[in-house]
Protein backbone atom coordinates (compact mmCIF):
# COMPACT_ATOMS: atom_id res chain seq x y z
CA UNK A 1 0.00 0.00 0.00
CA UNK A 2 1.31 3.39 -0.91
CA UNK A 3 1.81 6.33 1.36
CA UNK A 4 -0.90 8.42 -0.31
CA UNK A 5 -3.45 5.63 0.13
CA UNK A 6 -2.73 5.51 3.88
CA UNK A 7 -3.15 9.28 4.13
CA UNK A 8 -6.51 9.11 2.29
CA UNK A 9 -7.79 6.26 4.53
CA UNK A 10 -6.62 8.15 7.64
CA UNK A 11 -8.39 11.32 6.47
CA UNK A 12 -11.65 9.40 5.78
CA UNK A 13 -11.54 7.74 9.24
CA UNK A 14 -10.83 11.11 10.87
CA UNK A 15 -13.73 12.74 8.99
CA UNK A 16 -16.02 9.85 9.97
CA UNK A 17 -15.09 10.14 13.67
CA UNK A 18 -15.58 13.93 13.50
CA UNK A 19 -19.03 13.52 11.89
CA UNK A 20 -20.13 10.99 14.53
CA UNK A 21 -18.86 13.30 17.32
CA UNK A 22 -20.68 16.29 15.82
CA UNK A 23 -23.88 14.24 15.52
CA UNK A 24 -23.72 13.21 19.18
CA UNK A 25 -23.04 16.82 20.21
CA UNK A 26 -26.06 18.14 18.28
CA UNK A 27 -28.28 15.36 19.61
CA UNK A 28 -27.14 16.01 23.21
CA UNK A 29 -27.86 19.75 23.00
CA UNK A 30 -31.34 19.11 21.54
CA UNK A 31 -32.23 16.57 24.26
CA UNK A 32 -30.99 18.83 27.06
CA UNK A 33 -33.27 21.66 25.86
CA UNK A 34 -36.45 19.56 26.29
CA UNK A 35 -38.13 20.59 29.57
CA UNK A 36 -38.83 17.73 32.03
CA UNK A 37 -42.43 16.58 32.35
CA UNK A 38 -43.99 18.20 35.40
CA UNK A 39 -46.70 16.73 37.57
CA UNK A 40 -49.63 19.13 37.94
CA UNK A 41 -49.95 20.67 41.40
CA UNK A 42 -53.50 19.32 41.78
CA UNK A 43 -52.31 15.71 41.44
CA UNK A 44 -49.55 16.26 44.01
CA UNK A 45 -52.03 17.75 46.47
CA UNK A 46 -54.44 14.81 46.08
CA UNK A 47 -51.63 12.30 46.67
CA UNK A 48 -50.56 14.15 49.83
CA UNK A 49 -54.13 14.24 51.15
CA UNK A 50 -54.58 10.50 50.61
CA UNK A 51 -51.46 9.66 52.60
CA UNK A 52 -52.33 11.85 55.59
CA UNK A 53 -53.38 9.90 58.68
CA UNK A 54 -55.69 11.62 61.12
CA UNK A 55 -55.07 11.74 64.85
CA UNK A 56 -54.77 8.29 66.42
CA UNK A 57 -56.26 7.27 69.74
CA UNK A 58 -54.82 4.05 71.18
CA UNK A 59 -57.15 1.84 73.19
CA UNK A 60 -55.95 -0.47 75.95
CA UNK A 61 -55.59 -4.18 75.30
CA UNK A 62 -58.83 -6.15 75.67
CA UNK A 63 -59.15 -9.88 76.30
CA UNK A 64 -62.48 -11.63 75.66
CA UNK A 65 -63.71 -15.19 75.34
CA UNK A 66 -64.93 -16.09 71.87
CA UNK A 67 -68.35 -17.65 71.29
CA UNK A 68 -66.91 -21.03 70.30
CA UNK A 69 -68.34 -24.27 71.68
CA UNK A 70 -66.83 -24.92 75.10
CA UNK A 71 -65.57 -21.34 75.52
CA UNK A 72 -61.92 -22.38 75.36
CA UNK A 73 -60.76 -19.78 72.84
CA UNK A 74 -60.08 -16.19 73.66
CA UNK A 75 -59.16 -13.07 71.72
CA UNK A 76 -56.55 -10.57 72.82
CA UNK A 77 -56.87 -7.38 70.81
CA UNK A 78 -55.28 -3.94 70.87
CA UNK A 79 -56.57 -1.19 68.57
CA UNK A 80 -55.82 2.35 67.52
CA UNK A 81 -58.67 4.52 66.26
CA UNK A 82 -57.93 6.92 63.41
CA UNK A 83 -60.07 10.01 63.86
CA UNK A 84 -60.93 12.58 61.21
CA UNK A 85 -60.66 15.62 63.49
CA UNK A 86 -58.39 16.53 66.43
CA UNK A 87 -61.53 17.59 68.35
CA UNK A 88 -62.78 14.01 68.06
CA UNK A 89 -60.09 12.94 70.55
CA UNK A 90 -61.93 14.77 73.33
CA UNK A 91 -65.17 13.14 72.20
CA UNK A 92 -63.58 9.68 72.42
CA UNK A 93 -62.06 10.43 75.81
CA UNK A 94 -65.38 11.63 77.23
CA UNK A 95 -67.18 8.54 75.92
CA UNK A 96 -64.42 6.01 76.56
CA UNK A 97 -66.48 3.81 78.91
CA UNK A 98 -69.26 3.62 76.32
CA UNK A 99 -66.79 2.89 73.51
CA UNK A 100 -65.08 0.11 75.49
CA UNK A 101 -68.48 -1.31 76.49
CA UNK A 102 -69.65 -1.35 72.86
CA UNK A 103 -66.47 -3.13 71.77
CA UNK A 104 -66.72 -5.62 74.63
CA UNK A 105 -70.32 -6.39 73.65
CA UNK A 106 -69.39 -7.10 70.02
CA UNK A 107 -66.19 -9.13 70.42
CA UNK A 108 -67.55 -12.03 72.54
CA UNK A 109 -70.26 -12.71 69.95
CA UNK A 110 -67.65 -13.72 67.36
CA UNK A 111 -66.49 -17.28 66.66
CA UNK A 112 -62.96 -18.27 65.76
CA UNK A 113 -64.09 -18.82 62.17
CA UNK A 114 -65.46 -15.25 62.08
CA UNK A 115 -62.15 -13.60 63.01
CA UNK A 116 -59.56 -16.03 61.62
CA UNK A 117 -59.73 -14.80 58.00
CA UNK A 118 -58.81 -11.45 56.54
CA UNK A 119 -62.40 -10.91 55.39
CA UNK A 120 -63.62 -11.62 58.92
CA UNK A 121 -61.23 -9.06 60.39
CA UNK A 122 -62.33 -6.45 57.85
CA UNK A 123 -65.99 -7.17 58.68
CA UNK A 124 -65.19 -6.86 62.40
CA UNK A 125 -63.39 -3.57 61.77
CA UNK A 126 -66.36 -2.19 59.84
CA UNK A 127 -68.84 -3.31 62.52
CA UNK A 128 -66.74 -1.70 65.26
CA UNK A 129 -66.39 1.55 63.27
CA UNK A 130 -70.14 1.74 62.69
CA UNK A 131 -70.88 1.17 66.37
CA UNK A 132 -68.26 3.65 67.63
CA UNK A 133 -69.31 6.33 65.12
CA UNK A 134 -72.85 6.01 66.48
CA UNK A 135 -71.52 7.07 69.90
CA UNK A 136 -69.43 10.01 68.68
CA UNK A 137 -70.64 13.57 69.22
CA UNK A 138 -67.79 15.30 67.37
CA UNK A 139 -65.96 13.84 64.40
CA UNK A 140 -65.87 10.20 63.46
CA UNK A 141 -63.59 7.18 63.25
CA UNK A 142 -62.07 6.87 59.77
CA UNK A 143 -60.28 3.60 60.36
CA UNK A 144 -59.35 1.11 63.04
CA UNK A 145 -55.86 -0.33 63.13
CA UNK A 146 -55.38 -3.63 64.92
CA UNK A 147 -51.97 -3.39 66.58
CA UNK A 148 -52.40 -6.76 68.30
CA UNK A 149 -54.75 -9.57 67.30
CA UNK A 150 -54.13 -12.89 69.02
CA UNK A 151 -56.57 -15.80 69.12
CA UNK A 152 -55.74 -18.74 71.33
Amino acid sequence: MSKTMLIIIGAVVLLFIGAVGAGFFILWTKISQIPPAETPAAEIKVEEEENVIGPLYALDTMIVNLADHGGKRYLRITMALELNDPDAVSSIESRLPQVRDAILMILPTKNYTDVSTTEGKIALRNELMTTINGLMTKGQVNNIYFTEFVVQ
